[in-house]
């Protein structure tokens, strides 16, 4: 070795000795089909942007590799009384700025979270009250007891006051962009370096970070890769170490190549059809302007026979996916077994609901989808859509990037659309908070209830089932909220999705069924 290697070598050591990485550190570079559409914690509650941004921003309490709760910048919690929980903050933890962490910056994001402009409001749907006690002690005050409200905020991801407020960015953009949207300045593992929206976003260790590093990681370069065909070649061809999800038609093809891994598992997410009910008119229909068929139960348990969810799972998904009969699937707390088969695919008993519905000819109507966001969703819809003509329904498909779909479901801008969902709480709270509950921005409830969907005795339950302390009893009440959706038909479960990953095999990695991908768990070999 020269004088001057020798030097580089020992420069390069020292730097990823300060990084706090292994020596054999290595560059990471990995894709998925979908970009963050932000970089703000606050702005978007979507899989894809709170999965990255956990590399980025941490919480108080984290999920470790099993899914359980852990600390993160509350060292401990309690509980106080049937009036909240009080957090023990973590201290000596520095944002990527150098700037301290502090209570004062727990009360900012609690506030920034929950304001009008977040997406993610309605976390704190039983909070009444944040309370700085000093430092490095804040208390959550709830308007009941709520054994659920740590697991609730998993994803509540603390933000440097002085540095939001300094940038004009103290509350999140939804629709405009703000410093926030593409600038970071978190606590986690792994800062921004680089950020090209749609293009790539680079990654580097955060030398300064509380906890202790488990992966090589020196540079972790990230590339949104919409078409799989060409992801799975950029894999094999050595472009990218890893993917998610690969193509399911590939899966065999990549188990026998040496060299590479088949990562599969079962998410935790549910992919539903949902129905515009809040309006008294169809907005993409050819014939039927002057009413909105869907507010018909018996329209919709008609789009729920008409569907060969079976097929679909053969044909579209390979066989990697599984029958839902509910909003969530049964590995959830809260599952209700009594609900776990679903109507039968029957398309003579879809004719006669839409007959006895008035409409015995059909309908036509526009059907949103997003074609990036899920596996194989922009085909399902097309699969959804041909099964549907066969009872005489016509859907006239509009699908789109994930980057604009939200933006035209917020807009109301559908009769139908496809949603996945999967529960933040791994309870079956979560959905019904989220997707069931009758919107109230006051309440912070039904944040992501497209449909409009409102049953009084559902309204009534929630508070309940949030607050009540025995199992048994609150099962009974979820079960009760199950039932109504059920019967009301206010969305169409179709199946659980998969969890489909690929990489080569030097590559070690963690994979958790909220399809997060967490770079502190990863080794390059």
């Amino acid at each position: 070795m020269t004088r001057r290697s020798f030097g580089t070598f020992c420069g390069a050591a020292a730097l990823i000795a300060a990084l706090g990485v292994p020596a054999n550190a290595e560059e990471f570079r990995w894709a998925s089909t979908t970009d963050p559409q932000t970089m703000d914690p606050h702005a978007t509650s979507s899989a894809p942007v709170l999965g990255f941004l956990n590399n980025v921003y941490e919480g108080l309490v984290r999920r470790n590799k099993d899914m359980a709760i852990e600390p993160a910048l509350a060292e401990s919690w309690e509980p106080l009384g049937a009036d909240g929980w009080r957090f023990n903050l973590r201290q000596g933890v520095t944002f990527h700025d150098g700037a301290p962490f502090t209570a004062e910056d727990v009360l900012f994001s609690y506030e920034r979270a929950s304001s009008e402009d977040s997406d993610v409001r309605s976390w704190f749907a039983p909070v009444t009250e944040v309370q700085v006690v000093d430092d490095f002690t804040v208390d959550f005050l709830t308007s009941g007891p709520n054994p659920l409200f740590p697991d609730s905020i998993a994803n509540f991801m603390i933000m440097d006051k002085d540095w939001s407020e300094a940038n004009d960015s103290a509350r999140p953009s939804r629709e405009q962009e703000n410093h926030a949207t593409r600038n970071t300045n978190g606590t986690g593992a792994f800062k921004v370096d680089v950020r090209d929206p749609g293009v790539r976003t680079e990654l580097v260790p955060h030398g300064d970070w509380w906890d202790e590093a488990e992966h090589n990681i020196t540079r972790a370069i990230f590339t949104p890769i919409s078409n799989q065909a060409t992801g799975i070649a950029a894999l094999l061809s050595g472009e990218i170490d890893f993917i998610e999800p690969i193509p399911l038609q590939d899966v065999p093809r990549l188990s026998q190549t040496p060299g590479f891994t088949v990562h599969p598992g079962v998410e935790a997410r549910v992919i539903m059809l949902g129905f515009g009910l809040d309006r008294d008119a169809l907005q993409y229909s050819d014939e039927t302007s002057d009413a909105n068929p869907f507010l018909d139960p018996r329209v919709r348990q008609a789009i729920y026979q008409a569907v060969d969810v079976d097929a679909l799972i053969s044909r579209i998904m390979r066989g990697n996916a599984e029958p839902a009969s509910q909003l969530v699937s049964p590995a959830m707390r809260g599952y209700t077994e009594a609900l776990g088969e679903r109507l039968p695919f029957d398309e003579d008993a879809a004719r006669a609901l839409l007959a006895d519905a008035g409409y015995p000819d059909g309908f036509s109507f526009g059907l949103m989808c997003p074609n990036d966001r899920y596996i194989n969703d922009e085909a399902i819809c097309r699969a959804v859509a041909s099964m549907l003509a066969k009872v005489g329904i016509d859907a006239k498909l509009n699908a789109m990037p994930v980057r604009a779909y939200w933006p035209e479901l917020r807009a109301d801008n559908f009769d139908m659309y496809l949603l996945g969902w999967s529960p933040g709480t791994f309870d079956a709270e979560h959905p019904i908070r989220f997707l069931v509950a009758t919107p109230n921005e006051e309440k912070k409830l039904g944040s992501w209830n497209f449909a409009g969907y409102s049953n009084e005795r559902i309204d009534e339950l929630l508070p309940m089932i949030q607050t009540e302390l025995d199992d048994a009893k609150r099962q009974a009440m979820i079960d009760e909220v199950h039932q109504i959706i059920f019967d009301d038909v206010a969305y169409v479960p179709l199946y659980i999705q998969p969890l489909v990953w690929g990489s080569k095999d030097n590559i070690d990695l963690t994979q958790r069924t909220d399809n997060f991908f967490i770079l502190r768990w990863v080794t390059v070999n």
